[in-house]
């Protein structure tokens, strides 16, 4: 038998006499892993719906506006080099928009009644623009509450609205780019009367005849233009704005479809790095999750390193054999959480009511399932390689013996828990006799209370919403969404840490536990003493994740997402006390079972 088959036999056969640490192995790693997964393909799944609708309605490649002053060099763009077709130039201008007894602000184009060679918005409701009618982008009709036959009022006059359409000339509400002057604000308005005036404060879209647009402007000179520009070769785009933009004194307020992408996709963006960095947190529960349980195994499998190293393996193979069956599970939970994390992603891309077909099943790309499953790889080798090797090089004679570990022997440890209740004296001396475990258990509390302490910021955010942030009902949907994905996994994984920590603990004080209760300690005392030593780095970590964990985590999010740190609505201190009191009384009940279990067996079948 060759080697590789030898360990691979031996890996699978050891996954089938442990299956439920096998199956904890697997839920570890395929959460982060499906988290991952989830967020790399977000903004792929997101970006479909706005190249759907750009195939529609033949999208632009670039828009250029300007005031009617400027019409000369948008004359001069539709001769640049590059440009192959254009539509326009188009009137626009800033008005008020009345319905259903709400006021909004609105950009309104004018538009012809025939199709335009380039950005003709696709009608999804209704019909075109004629006389007297106007036609609303189906996102704003969507969160103002406007349906076809209503009657609206543009500047105090009254239209009927006739249709509904999408455009990929903008992004959809609320995040509509600017083509009248001064220009746009989307999000906040200061409440101090600090906004410049003239600004539109989340602007809706709305298109109307020619001679109707210039109708509600009183001066013609005030109205602005907007030009569709087709290329020869749209991934070019940038390129063609960087050269024909002007001077920075001067500039022509161009926009690229690839930035028009952007601003369609930016929920999916924040979506997508709340779930990166929400992956590698699971991450690192995940490394600890598996340290805890590899520690126990190695300790288990003590004497089976000294019969594989008595009959002639060498250390490289014992550590070989010992990986392997760490490195099978990655695998299989790298392509679980790759499958889980594409098929998810498409429920949480959140496609924009103006944009027209949905966002599918995407693709994964070589990068990402190399991505992927790199991760996985690295969380079960750096978890396991240390244990492995320490066993590999271990005496041969010292591994077949299987002597339990004398304990570790902390004066100061011993002085500080003389006087103390059995349960609590016991709990203080498991606790000093695995600081390495200790550390690891401190660690995942911190990241999860880290994590939770980030998830109250973010749901006080939300709560805002819709209005102030420049969200819209349907992207406070997908983002609390994309937050109860992320706590429900950081929670479930968290407990299955709480609970592998305890049953490692439990095995690796078997012999220690049964000496305690041969001395007088009843088995209560004792099971009340293994939770405690779990409860006590509970407490730690959950005020470390607080701060500084939760605080940095909050600070990088707001950094990346370019938001105002500021603004936030921090955690009230009866918030965070209550956060820490259930923290302790979760880990306590997670831990009770396995403690209780442990001490079930006669002392004599340990002794």
């Amino acid at each position: 038998m060759g080697r590789i088959v030898f360990v691979c036999r031996v890996a699978v056969r050891d996954l089938r006499r442990r299956r439920t640490e096998a199956a904890l192995l697997l839920l570890a790693i395929m959460a982060a892993t499906a988290t991952l997964t989830l967020a790399l393909v977000l903004r792929d799944a997101a970006s479909d719906p706005y190249q759907s609708t750009r195939k529609a309605t033949n999208g632009p490649d670039v828009v250029a506006s300007v005031q009617s002053a400027g019409l000369d060099r948008l004359e001069k763009l539709v001769s640049a080099a590059g440009v192959t077709d254009h539509s326009g130039p188009y009137p626009v201008t800033a008005a008020k928009l009345r319905a259903s007894g709400k006021t909004s602000d609105v950009q309104a184009v004018g538009r012809d009644a025939a199709s335009a060679s380039v950005d003709q918005p696709k009608v999804i409701q209704g019909d075109w623009v004629s006389d007297g009618g106007v036609v609303v982008e189906a996102a704003f009709a969507n969160a103002v509450g406007v349906h076809i036959g209503d009657t609206v009022t543009l500047e105090g006059r009254s239209f009927t609205v006739v249709g509904e359409a999408v455009s990929a000339a903008m992004p959809p509400y609320p995040g509509s780019s600017c083509l009248v002057a001064p220009g746009c604000v989307n999000g906040a308005v200061p409440d101090d009367g600090t906004a410049p005036a003239g600004l539109l404060h989340n602007p809706g879209l709305v298109w109307l005849t020619q001679a109707d647009v210039r109708s509600l402007e009183s001066d013609p000179a005030s109205l602005s233009y907007a030009l569709n520009l087709k290329l020869a070769d749209p991934a070019q785009a940038p390129a063609f704005v960087d050269t024909n933009q002007g001077d920075r004194g001067h500039p022509l307020p161009m926009q690229s479809w690839q930035n028009i992408l952007n601003d369609a996709t930016e929920l999916a963006r924040d979506s997508q790095i709340l779930l990166l960095l929400g992956a590698w947190l699971l991450g690192l529960l995940a490394m600890a999750s598996l340290s805890v349980l590899v520690g126990g195994r190695m300790a288990d499998q003590t004497r089976r390193v000294g019969l594989l190293k008595a009959v002639g393996g060498t250390p490289s193979l014992v550590a070989a054999v010992l990986l392997a069956e760490y490195v099978l599970v990655a695998i299989v939970a790298a392509a679980a959480g790759l499958t889980i994390g594409s098929l998810t992603a498409p429920l949480l891309a959140g496609s924009s009511a103006g944009l027209v077909g949905s966002a599918g099943t995407p693709a994964l790309t070589a990068s990402t399932v190399g991505l992927v499953l790199g991760v996985a790889l690295v969380v079960a080798t750096v978890a396991t390689a240390v244990p492995a090797v320490r066993a590999a090089r271990s005496s041969t004679v010292d591994a077949l013996a299987d002597a339990p570990r004398p304990p570790r022997r902390l004066g100061w440890l011993i002085s500080l828990s003389a006087r103390l209740p059995v349960p609590l004296l016991l709990a203080l001396r498991v606790v000093g006799r695995r600081p390495r475990r200790v550390v690891l258990a401190i660690l995942s509390v911190a990241i999860t209370v880290g994590g939770i302490y980030v998830l109250l910021i973010l749901n006080a955010f939300l709560a805002t919403q819709p209005g102030e942030g420049g969200y819209d009902e349907a992207q406070v949907g997908v983002l609390r969404h994309v937050l109860l994905v992320w706590s429900v996994v950081l929670l479930c994984l968290a407990a299955i840490n709480a609970i592998v920590i305890t049953w490692a603990t439990v095995l690796d004080n078997r012999r220690s536990s049964a000496l305690a209760r041969a001395f007088g300690a009843t088995p209560r005392q004792m099971s009340t003493a293994l939770a405690t030593a779990q409860v006590l780095p509970a407490l730690v970590g959950a005020v470390l994740g607080i701060f500084p964990v939760g605080f940095a985590l909050f600070v990088a999010i707001d950094a990346i997402t370019g938001g105002d740190s500021a603004e936030a609505t921090f955690p009230s201190l009866w918030q965070m006390l209550v956060l820490v009191g259930a923290t302790l009384i979760v880990v306590g009940v997670l831990t009770a079972v396995p403690a209780r279990l442990g001490t079930r067996r006669p002392v004599t079948h340990y002794l």
